[in-house]
């Protein structure tokens, strides 16, 4: 008889993930989780200008989207807009959505060529690095000719991300990873890295209000909470 496969370790905090988030330190930094998801759009809607990518004419998944915040706050603006998540537990949040259970942690449930924008934020330090190559594979498979593919991540430069990480009980097992890595999983996958690898996260949601044009201007400095890295499909 098969061992029972295990069920996805967010199903066990699917129904406390907002309280097992709460951190001193990113309490004082936000006021409102809110305000994270935000600054993630902000800057992929600064991308897509830069680009030239109409999203009323394009089609974006999101790799695990979790509660569906990301895709609550950017869904309407895509003609097509999709999540997946290994976890049912946390998709629970995503009425209304369109979200896929993805049942097959290396394989993204999803056709050929699919869409022309796909993020995966704040996933890859939860995947065993030896498994992240097929993951960007996947998300290279899924992507159209000219597509972008959007890394998020936690900065390990920044010794805040790495005290919250540290004590956050759902990032117990997480392994982070540099932008460089993550430019370097994409530059595999076949994406050709987009050098506009940008840094965020550096004022509390208060101060951001004053001074966004200042952390603008730090971007290219590796000192941010978080990173975005971009790759395109040739």
């Amino acid at each position: 008889m098969m061992d029972p496969v295990p069920a996805p370790e967010f199903d066990r905090y699917a129904e406390e993930y907002a309280k097992l988030l709460d951190d001193p330190i990113r309490r004082k930094f936000a006021g409102e989780t809110a305000f994270f998801f935000e600054r993630k759009w902000e800057l992929l809607e600064k991308y897509m200008q830069r680009i030239g990518m109409l999203p009323e004419q394009s089609s974006w998944l999101d790799v695990g989207c979790g509660a569906g915040e990301l895709l609550r706050l950017g869904s309407a603006r895509f003609a097509n807009a999709a999540g997946c998540d290994v976890s049912t537990g946390m998709m629970k949040a995503c009425e209304g959505l369109h979200v896929v259970t993805q049942t097959d942690p290396s394989r993204l449930p999803f056709e050929d060529s699919s869409f022309d924008l796909v993020t995966v934020v704040c996933v890859y330090h939860h995947v065993e690095p030896a498994g992240r190559p097929a993951l960007t594979s996947e998300i290279a498979r899924v992507l159209r000719p000219g597509g972008t593919a959007c890394i998020i991540e936690h900065n390990p430069f920044n010794p805040a991300t790495q005290i919250i990480v540290r004590r956050t009980p759902v990032d117990e097992n997480a392994q982070l990873l540099t932008a460089r890595t993550a430019r370097r999983l994409l530059s595999a996958a076949g994406l050709g890295v987009d050098q506009w690898t940008s840094y965020f996260l550096y004022f509390p949601q208060k101060m951001y209000r004053k001074a966004r044009g200042i952390e603008a201007l730090l971007e290219k400095v590796p000192a941010g909470g978080q990173y975005a890295a971009f790759g395109r499909k040739r």
